[in-house]
């Protein structure tokens, strides 16, 4: 496995891993700020390090699931804005939809044809 998507893999892993932690947990206090950093950074990364996939595999560019990916960035922008500025249902709604996007981009992962979707179903 190349080293970029293996470094996404674990970004997208942490970043699930941690949005769920964090919906289930209360909201506003020091761990949730700290957690919510750190899935920040995650996802960031999940998103950016598309960019590179893509082309390593096909040699052909984006697809549409790297719309995806630019969502995601402005979301977790929009969040952070939001949140800085005391704006806190605008901050939940953007974080959600970053949470969502994580969920649909790791549902495409197991279609045919699809890394990840190898690996569990085999092929």
């Amino acid at each position: 496995m190349p080293p970029i998507i293996a470094f996404h893999t674990v970004a997208a892993l942490t970043a699930l891993v941690l949005g769920i932690a964090i919906l289930l947990r209360p909201k506003g206090t020091a761990t949730h700020k700290l957690t919510g950093r750190i899935w920040v950074a995650a996802m960031a990364i999940t998103a950016i390090t598309s960019f590179w996939i893509q082309e390593l595999r096909h040699g052909d560019g984006f697809s549409p699931i790297h719309i995806l990916s630019i969502i995601t960035l402005a979301s977790l922008a929009r969040a952070i804005y939001a949140i800085r500025h005391g704006n806190v249902k605008a901050h939940q709604r953007a974080m959600i939809g970053a949470f969502a996007g994580v969920l649909i981009a790791g549902a495409f992962t197991l279609l045919p044809g699809r890394i990840i979707g190898g690996w569990i179903f085999g092929g």
